[in-house]
């Protein structure tokens, strides 16, 4: 048995869920492109548990996206998922942003491809079968036209996220699907975090850090 708070904030989705033995009892998000995540996540924290009927002190693990993402939205969920851990000293999970978004698509055929903007002509994405297995891990990629190339010859590719937009003025084929609705949630992964838990593929709660993908820089005004 198990009661997992999972938040997601690699992106601009502020995303605060609570799952019962892989089922999802009750969960609250917002997606602003004004990066809220610093005031909303505890408050929605707190508002999941109380209407969930739960505590703090009954949970017994807490999940939180890895990355790849915003570097400051990652670094306001890793900060606050620690902290839990260690003062309610309960297990820390970790999972992946862009795998959390494949698992929104279901598809019969083909591959997944869930990518976020990454600025200019880059995203972040990675590539998964029709069960939601990893064909390739995350990378950072500047999209050409024959990007994907050894995919859509051979069948459906489904581009999901908001990167998917900034592709669709740049690749064109049959075979090609756009979807830019989806986004980072920490709704789609009640399941496998659950199975996370059960196989104790824990994190190091002192040395467990985000997985920016790319180095952050430092944006100065001119």
């Amino acid at each position: 048995m198990a009661l997992i708070l999972q938040l997601e904030t690699a992106s601009t989705n502020c995303s605060v869920s609570l799952a019962w033995e892989g089922e999802l009892l009750a969960f609250k998000e917002h997606n602003s492109p004004s990066f809220s995540h610093s005031e909303q996540l505890h408050l929605f924290i707190k508002e999941v548990v109380e209407e969930a009927g739960k505590s703090l002190q009954e949970l017994d693990a807490i999940s939180v996206s890895k990355g790849p993402g915003s570097y400051t939205g990652l670094r306001i969920g890793v900060s606050s998922a620690k902290g839990l851990c260690y003062s309610l000293g309960i297990p820390l999970i970790s999972t992946r942003t862009l795998k959390g978004m494949a698992l929104h698509k279901k598809i019969e055929k083909g591959v997944i491809l869930p990518m976020l903007d990454a600025r200019r002509m880059e995203v972040y994405v990675a590539v998964y079968d029709a069960a939601h297995q990893e064909l390739e891990p995350a990378r950072a990629l500047v999209i050409k036209p024959d990007s994907f190339s050894e995919y859509t010859e051979k069948g459906p590719v489904y581009l999901v996220g908001s990167g998917a937009t900034k592709c669709e003025g740049v690749l064109e084929h049959p075979n090609l699907h756009f979807d830019d609705s989806v986004i980072p949630s920490s709704v789609s992964i009640c399941k496998e975090v659950y199975q996370k838990f059960k196989s104790k593929d824990f994190e190091d709660v002192a040395y467990f850090e985000p997985f920016y993908l790319k180095d952050f820089i430092l944006q100065t005004k001119s």
